[in-house]
């Protein structure tokens, strides 16, 4: 019984985690064997192009969402002056401040319980732009672009 124990041990392999990491992506995963970092598959034109595409898609979007989001927050503070000028509300601001700074706590609380999540989500960030500069810099370039149009 002794010895079939050690014969089965032999039959095992090493498993070498550096090599079955490269092999074994997150996004093989989710994309299929195919997939990998874009500068495998695409030309450095193609991936410019991609990369502004996007961007500039994002870009537009951003700054339509930013106006939209501005000029209902901007459009309620104003009706709200208005109406507690006019008598119709009356605004406890004393209540107000308390209120923003009791969140203004809360969000530093959470900020820093997040700080390592962050750092983690940063570095896998700065490993993809690293991995994708072509891409992500015609990202950067549209999205500008997309802002300013």
């Amino acid at each position: 019984s002794f010895e079939d124990h050690d014969s089965d041990e032999d039959s095992y392999e090493v498993l070498d985690l550096t090599e079955y990491a490269r092999r074994h992506r997150w996004w093989n995963r989710v994309f299929g064997r195919n997939s990998g970092p874009i500068v495998e598959k695409y030309s450095v034109a193609t991936q410019i192009v991609m990369g502004g595409v996007t961007g500039w898609c994002a870009g537009f979007l951003f700054q339509k969402v930013g106006k939209l989001a501005a000029t209902a927050v901007g459009g309620g503070f104003l009706l709200l002056q208005i109406a507690s000028h006019s008598g119709y509300v009356q605004v406890d601001w004393k209540r107000v401040e308390k209120d923003v700074n009791k969140a203004k706590k809360q969000f530093k609380k959470r900020a820093n319980k997040a700080a390592p999540e962050i750092n983690t989500l940063i570095e896998e960030s700065t490993e993809f732009i690293k991995q994708n500069i072509v891409v992500s810099s015609g990202f950067v370039g549209g999205f500008l672009l997309g802002l300013a149009s």
